[in-house]
C-alpha cells in the first residue's frame, strides 16, 4: 500500500480506501503571504522577484487570487542591519504541502528579509 493510504471501515463490513495528502484533506485551502524583499533591488528586480515566487506557486498547484505590491516601506525595526524593504502581501489557494515548500523557498532566498504565511479562516 502506498504511504498516505488509509484504510477506512464501511458499513458492509468492506473495506474503502482513501488517498490522504499529508496535511489531512487534499481539499485547497485559502492562505495569505507577506514578503519582504531587500531595498537593494531595483524597482525591476523587485517586479521580477514577486513574478518568480507567483510562477513557484503555479508550478506548485496553487491558484494565486491576488497579488499586492506595497513598494519601499520604512520596517518597524532593523531586520539584518536593514531599515527598508518591497513589502508585497499574496493571496492564494492551494494544498498544506505546497506552503511547506513554499516556506522551504523563502527561508533559503538571500533577497527575503521576512515572510510570513497566514491561513485565512473560511
Amino acid at each position: 500500500m502506498p504511504p498516505g493510504t488509509t484504510i477506512l471501515p464501511h458499513d458492509g463490513g468492506l473495506l474503502h480506501v482513501r488517498q490522504m495528502s499529508k496535511g489531512g484533506d487534499a481539499a485547497l485551502r485559502q492562505y495569505e503571504l507577506m514578503t519582504i524583499h531587500r531595498p537593494e533591488l531595483s524597482e525591476g528586480e523587485y517586479r521580477e522577484k514577486v513574478l518568480e515566487l507567483s510562477a513557484f506557486l503555479a508550478s506548485q498547484g496553487a491558484v494565486t487570487q491576488e497579488t499586492d505590491p506595497w513598494g519601499k516601506r520604512r520596517l518597524a525595526y532593523k531586520v539584518d542591519h536593514v531599515s527598508e524593504g518591497y513589502y508585497t502581501v499574496n493571496r492564494f489557494e492551494s494544498e498544506p504541502d505546497t506552503v511547506d515548500a513554499l516556506r522551504r523557498v523563502l527561508l533559503l532566498a538571500d533577497d527575503v528579509l521576512r515572510h510570513k504565511v497566514v491561513r485565512l479562516d473560511s
